[in-house]
């Protein structure tokens, strides 16, 4: 097909013959078709032929003498209708009657028999434009315009070279792009209409975002490779995190690629210009607006990056792929695919790292970009506690197990490793980013605490689980596999992590020592121990021996039922030690003696020493309910041997102390520490849960037999009210004894008891004064215990009082 310009040459000289010779007025009236076809100015968008041809019918009986000229018109647009080989019939009609329609000097009709008159010669000069007048079109009036101003338009193939090196973030020509500015340049032989403006702004826009998306990945090029050393042991990184992580340093990456596409794109346009014929430049085929479609897509891509890469300035790691992923909640199909196909690419470090935490307890996390994070000074493989089991020879001083030591299990489960929720990425739940965090530190527990030479298998049934429940590696694309891999790595660990601390370091065995021997659950036991040690802790606090007090521990160990346990008395002997408190001046052993049990890690996980300092406080308060049960017992069997009169009152307030202090035995042993026990046990047994759980579910132990047996109260400041009035009946009952043995030693000589009659009245006042404050304040207790708001205590109250004694004698 021959060039635009070739046709309409030939076309003119066909229909105007003077032009053949008369080479200016050609090249007019060339130009003003050139005018008219690439404008739009009078043109209609109707395709309505009909209509067209009643337009030229009418044109041609107002402006042609002849009455045929309209049958004319008729036959020959019935032939032209009639032929398949033209396909535009209607725009060879329209642009016939448009050239009709036009002021030009007109050629001779060719419906016209008539030879045509000669026409004169157009003025290249513009002529006035008459505005009134109707019968010149408005492509002639924009050419006469355009005449009249002296600048034509700039031809579209600059421009287009321009918009190329706008697309890149390059100035051309006639266009200036600085700091997303667009600035065009004043050209006396060329001006640029606002149409083609509007356009060139929509062009920069890609190009500023282009230069913005290319100037942060070069800068995370340069960063990047700057790496820092790696540390000694993947799980003890404790490098300052640099400023480009390996997520951001992924997002780059996937950023770069994208922009190696746009590369390719750029140059296929570039190349469909330089293609262009150079004699006819307008002839390449690229318009720039079929530019700007081309650009379209990347237009909504180069936001989409523009806006990551903003994002990524103050954000990194988890907190990065959140903003990412905040992108995926989108109506837009084309933003929504383009989102998940980044978010794939860059969330690729953060499943590595989670793969290796995962099934291994490593944290490989040099830029600080994982949801959890380590504590450098706890991340040193000597700090991770020595290897302890049931069997280990402990020193038997106190002193020689420092509190570094006794706290290097918990410190080592809590504070090596912290969860940090911000990094936490969105499409994993925080239920199962915690299941993570507590699977990677059971695994890390059991290999750098607990020493388990068989985590490797471990390691392999974790990683057996996961190829059952997931597609292959772990990523983005497969979030329920993640989460089924998730859930069989965490009962993994976890049963691997109990199986350890029950079987192969005997934390039940601990758990029953410290419930036999310091919650007194050994009655034998703790009688036979009370006995020896009796004579000893009634004198000063001074005078008491630490040598002394632990022979007469391991006589009592060693005479009890004691020595049957499966550890023997000589393992609970490493363990079980005697502790003198700090004493004051006037205070005797009673107040200062206290057994404890020494755990070395990890079992010291569990019981650490916080809740070794709650044994303790336990201790203390049955140790004292045992003493006074004893001081009872010995007392009635010297009153049992009185008769009627005094001593008949002395067994009825004596009886009323032994049910008070039995009942509150019985409610400590029975309903307090057993029951706590059972469920502590039950917990162990089914071997659900993690770690945490099993420190939780002791604490929760404690607290109960703490909260329970000591009384307390919820009430704030009056938290031990009760618990001080028990303490006070208790030291009544022991001042009863006193003054009944008094009693009963004036009594031995019956000489002795006519001569000293005024010290026989005051010991039986004293005895009596003794037995009626126990009254007072068991039925001040039994009160308390009745408006308790915990349950048990209340019936313990009811107990105390089932035949409302105490409401009577009120």
């Amino acid at each position: 097909m021959p060039p635009l310009s070739a046709s309409i040459h030939q076309l003119v000289a066909l229909l105007v013959p003077a032009t053949r010779n008369d080479d200016t007025l050609r090249d007019d009236l060339v130009a003003h078709a050139t005018d008219i076809l690439s404008s739009h100015i009078g043109q209609s968008n109707s395709t309505d032929t009909a209509h067209l041809t009643s337009l030229i019918r009418r044109h041609l009986s107002q402006s042609n003498a002849s009455p045929n000229a309209s049958l004319q018109f008729t036959n020959l647009n019935a032939r032209l209708q009639a032929q398949p080989a033209l396909a535009r019939k209607h725009d060879a009609l329209l642009f016939l009657h448009t050239l009709a329609s036009s002021s030009r000097p007109q050629p001779p009709s060719i419906l016209s028999p008539k030879s045509p008159s000669p026409l004169p010669i157009p003025s290249p000069l513009p002529t006035p434009v008459d505005p009134q007048s109707t019968s010149r079109s408005k492509a002639a009036i924009l050419a006469e315009y355009r005449a009249r101003i002296g600048k034509p338009h700039v031809p579209e193939h600059l421009l287009l070279r321009d918009a190329l090196y706008l697309l890149q973030g390059i100035s051309g020509k006639h266009i200036s792009l600085h700091d997303g500015n667009l600035t065009f340049h004043h050209d006396s032989k060329y001006t640029i209409t606002a149409p083609l403006k509007s356009l060139l702004h929509r062009l920069a826009e890609v190009g500023h975002l282009y230069a913005r998306v290319d100037a942060f990945v070069r800068s995370r090029d340069v960063s990047s490779s700057l790496l820092p050393p790696s540390s000694a042991h993947p799980s003890h990184n404790t490098l300052t995190p640099p400023q480009v992580g390996m997520i951001e340093q992924s997002l780059a990456h996937h950023l770069q690629s994208q922009l190696t596409q746009y590369y390719r794109l750029i140059a296929v346009l570039e190349s469909q210009l330089n293609s262009a014929p150079s004699s006819s430049p307008d002839q390449s085929g690229l318009t720039l607006k079929r530019l700007d479609v081309w650009i379209n897509e990347w237009r909504l891509r180069m936001r989409m990056m523009s806006v990551c890469v903003e994002g990524a300035k103050g954000t990194q790691g988890g907190a990065l792929v959140n903003l990412i992923h905040s992108y995926t909640d989108n109506g837009d199909p084309f933003v929504r695919s383009f989102t998940d196909e980044l978010l794939e690419e860059v969330s690729k470090p953060f499943f590595l790292t989670l793969h290796k935490w995962l099934f291994s307890g490593d944290l490989y996390d040099p830029y600080a970009e994982f949801f959890v994070s380590v504590d450098p000074e706890l991340a040193d493989p000597r700090h991770a506690g020595p290897l302890g089991s049931f069997d280990a020879v402990l020193p038997m001083d106190n002193e020689d197990m420092s509190s570094d030591a006794r706290e290097s299990g918990l410190r080592m489960w809590e504070s090596k490793y912290r969860f940090r929720k911000d990094m936490l990425p969105m499409f994993v739940d925080e239920t199962f980013g915690r299941k993570i965090f507590s699977t990677g530190k059971s695994l890390n527990f059991i290999r750098y605490t607990c020493h388990d030479s068989d985590w490797a298998t471990t390691r392999d049934r974790m990683s057996s689980a996961h190829q059952t429940h997931a597609r292959g590696t772990l990523s983005y694309t497969d979030i329920p596999g993640l989460e089924r891999s998730i859930d069989a790595a965490y009962k993994t660990a976890s049963a691997r992590l109990f199986e350890i601390l029950i079987d192969k370091f005997h934390l039940t065995t601990h758990l029953k020592a410290l419930k036999s021997y310091l919650l007194l659950g050994h009655g034998d036991f703790a009688s036979q121990l009370l006995d020896a040690l009796a004579p000893s802790l009634g004198r000063a606090a001074s005078t008491l021996y630490r040598h002394n007090l632990t022979a007469t521990l391991e006589s009592a160990l060693r005479s009890t039922s004691a020595a049957d346990d499966a550890g023997g008395a000589g393992e609970v002997l490493r363990r079980l030690d005697v502790r003198v408190l700090p004493y004051g001046q006037g205070e005797v052993g009673w107040d200062v003696f206290t057994l404890e049990y020494k755990v070395d890690a990890p079992a010291d996980t569990v019981l650490d020493p916080e809740s070794m300092g709650a044994y303790l406080k336990l201790f203390s308060h049955l140790w004292r309910m045992k003493r006074v049960e004893s001081a009872l017992r010995d007392a009635w069997m010297r009153a049992a041997r009185g008769r009627r009169g005094d001593w008949h009152r002395i067994r009825l307030a004596m009886a009323e102390m032994i049910h008070f202090v039995r009942q509150m035995t019985a409610y400590c042993q029975l309903e307090v520490i057993e029951c706590a026990w059972i469920e502590l046990m039950e917990f162990l047994n089914k071997r659900e849960g993690d770690l945490d759980g099993m420190i939780d579910a002791h604490r929760t132990y404690l607290e109960r037999m703490v909260k329970k047996a000591l009384m307390l109260s919820p009430k704030a400041g009056r938290e031990e009210n009760l618990l001080n009035q028990v303490r006070d009946a208790f030291g009544t009952i022991l001042q009863f004894r006193d003054a009944m043995d008094s009693f009963y030693n004036s009594c031995l000589s019956e000489a002795a008891a006519i001569e000293q009659e005024h010290d026989l009245e005051r010991l039986r006042k004293l005895v009596e004064e003794y037995a009626q404050t126990f009254t007072e304040q068991a039925s001040g207790i039994v009160h308390s215990l009745q408006t308790h708001p915990d349950l048990d205590c209340r019936f313990l109250g009811i107990r105390m009082s089932f035949s409302d004694y105490y409401r009577r004698g009120k």
